[in-house]
């Protein structure tokens, strides 16, 4: 059964969300738009605008990659004209290369910090003008940025560098009353984890303390709940089953 989006009210946020095409991004998109807000989606998928179309309510999409300085420009520009500013961030898309140490190759490297890295430090600086005091924006970010997990070199450094640019960035646009913090989501099922082996699976699993996956819409309450926290800023929220804990 299709939920119903609210109806739109004075007080209705708009959110902008990366990498909602899918899995976490999408749910998170979703979610907001179920509770009456208005939101745009960004991602390469050229389909973009059905997807959004899809999701109900008040949504648009925008067919856009997130490592290109003129595609986020782009962005801004549309959010602009649309809205005339943006309240809520959200800046899920994320790229996975593995490998270990010796079969990383500088494209793989690169290609994954511009993603999970310098995409969101690009989309915040670009949008980070158009809010009003108590914007807020929510970086997702992954339990490999803190703990060290074998052949994932690419993706563990680019989240790390992503909870160093929450951090930073907390106290640096705080004066203005913009809040960034980061959800770091555990082990959840989506269409990047569809690919791991049923035994790396197990093995996983039984390392978190609630015994299974976490879902996307699990990930987007948190990330709705920490949008709408208004004493919250530079915070990290595990949302991980208790995996941080047992590692």
């Amino acid at each position: 059964m299709v939920e119903v989006p609210a109806p739109l009210g004075p007080s209705a946020r708009r959110w902008l969300v990366t990498g909602a095409s899918r899995g976490i991004g999408h749910a998170v998109a979703a979610l907001a738009a179920s509770r009456g807000e208005r939101v745009c989606i960004v991602g390469r998928d050229p389909g973009i605008a059905g997807i959004a179309a899809a999701i109900g309510g008040d949504v648009f999409g925008i067919s856009a990659d997130v490592t290109s300085p003129d595609d986020v420009a782009r962005i801004a520009a549309e959010v602009e004209a649309r809205w005339g500013g943006l309240d809520v961030l959200v800046n899920n898309a994320g790229l996975h290369r593995g490998g270990g140490l010796e079969r990383i190759g500088d494209a793989d490297w690169e290609a994954t910090l511009a993603t999970n890295l310098t995409g969101p430090m690009r989309m915040i600086r670009a949008l980070a003008g158009l809010m009003p005091q108590g914007g807020s924006v929510v970086n997702v970010g992954a339990v490999v940025g803190f703990r060290g997990f074998p052949g994932d070199s690419c993706y563990g450094a680019s989240k790390a560098g992503l909870t160093g640019l929450t951090n930073v960035l907390a106290v640096e646009l705080a004066r203005r009353q913009i809040r960034v913090n980061m959800v770091v989501p555990g082990f959840v099922q989506t269409e990047m984890t569809a690919t791991i082996s049923e035994r790396a699976r197990k093995a996983i699993i039984s390392r978190i303390p609630l015994q299974r996956m976490g879902t996307a819409e699990e990930m987007a309450e948190v990330c709705w709940s920490v949008a709408g926290s208004t004493y919250m800023t530079g915070s990290v929220v595990f949302t991980d089953g208790g995996l941080m804990c047992n590692l």
